[in-house]
């Protein structure tokens, strides 16, 4: 008897035995595409020496000729990749290196365990240093957290300068785009009377004059605004016209309403929504995506409210989160694939993002979330370069979805169903397979588990290697609940799963 073994698209590794027969429950680097799970794309380097320091923000950007340029701010450095040379722009003064672990928060007795001297507060960087960039025209602007803004004019013989007039402490800078020229945007920072720093604090310079944020010079358009609700700015975010702003617990849209007095509006459209740190929000389209401090992730386009995502593979991102790091969080797209995707610390591995998920945004998986195991401390989609760009902990840079090896080595894959019931009338023996494979590349492991019942251990087990070509893998085992699992880790590695089918025979009903 033949029996076809069809799941439908995405992980669910939160629900019980019962509750998730019939999908697939675990899995790493693999995603789905069209409702089939297929292997991830694999990652060449992109640069022979490493940066220097961990690199926290990726920000590719093309110059008038049409030239791509790659910014790389790390926790020492501010580095430029172009034609194939990493450049040193560090700015030669104004910018100080910064932590590369979060410490918790500041006062007495805050801080990650080992970080800091002995019962010493965590009084001034409590947090990894992160970076904020936009291009103004060809011009490069970067923004150390808490830090003042640097310029970079498009020339590798000289290093970023600090911005003229640009506030001295900054939380995030952005860049808006506006209808006949730009504004940069200061979010969280020194007050334009006092000079002292307020975390909701929101500055902008003059259209078309990023040096220009004086509100009584003549002519000015630059303006400040003081967010209400308490607490602090994390971020900002352009999605299309308008722009967002999260606290630690609020989102705000900003709405450029033009009139003289008050260029931008700012209202909040969401409590308990804040972004857990300021790399944790991604926009695609018109719809932006992130993970809040209590570890939910939410979706906002404007015109309606912000909405929590269900992900029925959370648990493990919520309690595994490691504890005082969640402003290393990173959120990218992968436009090829309509997916968006979470980098983060998983306390399992250490205090360094070791791990994602991701989800369908759009298309015919939307909904479908997958994992994986992959060390990136910075990601950023594609365009204008030709592939996402990847950073790991020592400072190698990676195009993604290029190849199919981690950089000519092997990397591994494996995905997993729950404990599913091939026939729910009868005990089975399972006797092989006929594998389903496109575009497989290295062995894939087809594994099998048996139970009897969903609380009872595993009966039996059985596994075997099939190569490309292989018409079937026979293997020999019989219970109720089956739980199959395909795995490889060769380089090149890789596959798109269709339908298999099952050999089966019955062996005793109910």
């Amino acid at each position: 008897m033949k029996i076809p073994f069809e799941l439908s698209p995405g992980l669910h590794g939160d629900d019980t035995s019962f509750a998730g027969s019939g999908r697939w429950a675990d899995g790493s680097n693999v995603r789905f595409r069209l409702g089939r799970p297929e292997t991830i794309g694999g990652w060449e380097r992109l640069t022979a020496e490493p940066l220097t320091g961990v690199c926290r923000g990726v920000f590719p950007w093309t110059d008038n000729a049409g030239v791509l340029n790659i910014g790389f701010g790390t926790h020492s450095r501010l580095q430029l990749w172009r034609g194939g040379v990493l450049f040193d722009i560090t700015p030669a003064s104004g910018f100080s290196a910064g932590a590369i672990d979060g410490a918790g928060s500041a006062g007495y007795g805050t801080g990650g365990f080992g970080v800091g001297g002995y019962g010493l507060p965590s009084v001034s960087d409590y947090f990894p240093l992160t970076w904020s960039f936009g291009a103004w025209g060809q011009q490069l602007l970067a923004s150390p957290r808490n830090q003042t803004i640097f310029a970079w004019t498009n020339d590798t013989a000289q290093t970023a300068q600090a911005l003229a007039n640009a506030p001295a402490n900054v939380t995030h800078m952005l860049v808006a785009p506006l209808n006949g020229g730009y504004q940069v945007f200061a979010l969280g920072c020194n007050e334009e009377v006092s000079g002292t720093f307020n975390p909701l604090c929101i500055r902008h310079s003059s259209v078309r004059n990023n040096t220009q944020w004086s509100t009584a010079a003549s002519g000015s358009t630059a303006r400040e605004y003081i967010l209400t609700g308490g607490g602090r700015i994390v971020a900002g975010r352009m999605c299309g016209p308008y722009l967002l702003v999260w606290t630690g617990d609020a989102l705000f849209l900003g709405t450029f309403v033009g009139a003289l007095n008050q260029p931008w509006r700012f209202e909040r459209v969401g409590r308990n929504c804040g972004l857990i740190g300021p790399n944790a929000a991604v926009v695609v389209g018109q719809t932006a995506f992130w993970v809040s401090p209590d570890r939910q992730f939410h979706s906002y386009a404007p015109g309606g409210q912000p909405n929590p995502i269900p992900c029925p593979i959370r648990r493990d991102f919520a309690e595994e989160l490691a504890a005082s790091q969640g402003d290393k969080v990173t959120a990218s797209s992968n436009a090829e694939f309509s997916e968006v995707r979470f980098d983060y610390p998983d306390r399992r591995d250490g205090y360094e993002n070791s791990r994602f998920l991701a989800l369908a945004v759009n298309g015919p998986d939307t909904g479908a979330w997958h994992r994986g195991i992959m060390a990136r401390t910075a990601f950023v989609d594609a365009g204008p370069s030709a592939y996402p760009v990847g950073v790991t902990y020592d400072g190698s840079v990676f195009l993604h979805e290029k190849g199919r090896s981690a950089d000519g080595a092997a990397f591994s894959w494996f995905i997993e169903s729950a404990d599913s019931y091939l026939d729910p009338a009868s005990t089975l023996l399972l006797r092989g397979l006929w594998p389903d494979f496109r575009d497989q590349n290295g062995p894939v492991r087809v594994s099998v588990a048996a139970r009897l019942h969903p609380q009872s251990p595993e009966a039996a087990s059985a596994s075997a290697a099939m190569a490309p070509g292989d018409p079937r893998a026979d293997l020999l085992l019989s219970g109720r609940l089956f739980r199959i699992r395909f795995a490889g880790n060769s380089a090149p590695t890789g596959c798109r799963i269709g339908t298999p089918t099952f050999d089966v025979a019955p062996a005793g009903l109910l």
